[in-house]
């Protein structure tokens, strides 16, 4: 049985206290009209890897974060709300599902939202996991460019999340051009209009992090790295939630996209 299938059945032995517990307690006690008491035995934190557990964690803080994010600049723009629920729409969430993603990015927009005690648990929760770890950032940092840019209040709490989470400046750096790159190797392209040629392939080389002088051995060994990273098997077994299997088949996809436009150029 899946992280929800146990939540809605009632097999509570596994889930989550700490700050993640209590919001998605009042999430889904709010919308299944009764109180829901979530414990953690052990340690404040569980005293172990355990799969439902981290996919709780990461749906709960995926979404609380995003919320957080999505507010600080001082309003929640309609482009933000989007993300999130096309987010929610690429995880085919079911009607309650949805509900609670969304009460958890309300949660997250409130001030009194405690950033630093969520990552804190969030990242104890995944044990060390980097790419599952990598990839919540990363969906934040889409999150951020849904209206085309991010602002610098975004950009400090994402800096702020990334150095947290164990990831160097220089890593998150290249995480955020990737993430910039990317919008453009997907359906919406982040509301932009789609860039001339020349720089589309310019945001290829970026998504991949190599660079044009770069021999083809580094840029398949490259496209490999990021791929195995990304692979929604793999993350799945991290603890990424099931039902954001499509939101890492996306990824994929993207790097792959990018990998055959630099293929192609260099093949002229």
């Amino acid at each position: 049985m899946s992280w929800w299938g146990k939540l809605v059945g009632g097999a509570f032995g596994f889930m989550l206290g700490g700050p993640l517990g209590a919001m998605l307690g009042a999430a889904v006690g709010h919308n299944f009209d009764k109180g829901l008491k979530i414990t953690a035995a052990g340690s404040p934190f569980g005293d172990g890897p355990n799969q439902e557990r981290i996919q709780t964690a990461f749906f709960t803080a995926t979404f609380s974060v995003m919320g957080h994010v999505a507010k600080a600049d001082g309003r929640v723009s309609e482009d933000e709300i989007a993300i999130a629920r096309s987010v929610i729409q690429q995880m085919s969430l079911d009607q309650t599902q949805a509900r609670v993603a969304m009460d958890l990015f309300n949660q997250g927009k409130k001030t009194d939202f405690d950033l630093d005690a969520v990552i804190k648990q969030f990242k104890a929760e995944c044990h060390r996991r980097r790419t599952l770890l990598q990839m919540f950032l990363e969906i934040l940092l889409h999150a951020a460019y849904a209206d085309g840019v991010v602002h610098p209040d975004e950009d400090r709490i994402l800096k702020k999340i990334s150095l947290e989470l164990g990831f160097s400046s220089a890593h998150y750096q290249q995480l955020e051009a990737m993430v910039r790159a990317q919008r453009f190797f997907t359906g919406d392209g982040g509301g932009d209009s789609r860039p001339a040629p020349a720089e589309l392939l310019a945001d290829a080389y970026t998504l991949l992090g190599v660079k044009p002088t770069d021999t083809d051995t580094d840029i398949k060994r490259a496209y490999r790295r990021l791929m195995s990273q990304h692979h929604p098997d793999k993350l799945i077994a991290k603890g990424l939630p099931e039902e954001m299997l499509k939101v890492a088949t996306a990824k994929t996809q993207e790097i792959k996209a990018a990998h055959d436009l630099v293929k192609q150029q260099r093949s002229v």
